[in-house]
């Protein structure tokens, strides 16, 4: 039986390890999958490195050989509609992060832009939505734009990860720790820091706060 690899080294938030709120199931189009190429080879590949789950952890979780999961990473294989079920579960994602919707005359730019309709969203348990701003996470950069709930936070203890990360507030009011450091960011503030210093966050107000978030290397 499959299921989703618990505790990655590396995660963009804590609260993420509680998983995804129950949201719809988009149905695959077996005809695109089909026609993907080696495209959704790199997508599974961008996402398992992004989140530092190596090829044997993702085998155990998705229940998959790992030859099977590196032919499909390479392009040499094509997942089946199973399979990717499989995958997407271990990785923490719906099936349709690996078929996020193109609009009309942008096949050519998919890697490159990304249309306001067309953005890649995970909502948490936790409440904190994060939609994908990069084409994808195969760079050195990632960009988010992150949703807090009043009441949603990163976990009661700070904690530490590989990069650098900056942001810039929306709106709303987000609360920020940084090592003991304390400071309460406002619409139109901005900041940036190593990951490495042990952090939190908070939203502990009664508006919703909207952040665009910039995060390297990508930590999905």
């Amino acid at each position: 039986m499959s299921s989703m690899i618990s505790t990655p080294p590396k995660m963009l938030r804590p609260s993420n390890l509680e998983g995804l709120a129950e949201q719809a199931e988009q149905p695959v189009n077996v005809e695109e999958l089909l026609n993907v190429g080696d495209r959704i080879g790199r997508e599974i590949k961008n996402l398992r490195k992004a989140r530092g789950i190596t090829l044997d952890a993702l085998s155990d979780a998705a229940g998959l050989s790992k030859g099977y999961l590196s032919q499909i990473e390479r392009g040499v294989s094509s997942p089946s509609v199973k399979a990717l079920h499989s995958i997407s579960r271990a990785l923490g994602v719906t099936i349709s992060w690996f078929f996020p919707p193109k609009a009309d005359g942008d096949s050519d730019l998919r890697d490159y832009v990304v249309r306001a309709s067309s953005r890649r969203k995970l909502t948490f348990v936790g409440g904190i939505t994060d939609e994908l701003l990069s084409p994808n996470l195969g760079r050195q950069l990632e960009l988010l734009r992150c949703t807090f709930p009043p009441g949603s936070e990163s976990g009661k203890e700070p904690y530490t990860h590989q990069g650098e990360e900056a942001g810039y507030v929306i709106s709303g009011e987000l609360d920020l720790w940084i090592r003991e450091r304390h400071v309460v960011l406002r619409e139109g503030d901005s900041f940036a820091f190593a990951s490495d210093l042990p952090h939190r966050y908070a939203n502990t107000n009664k508006r919703e706060c909207v952040v665009i978030w910039a995060i390297t290397p990508p930590s999905y």
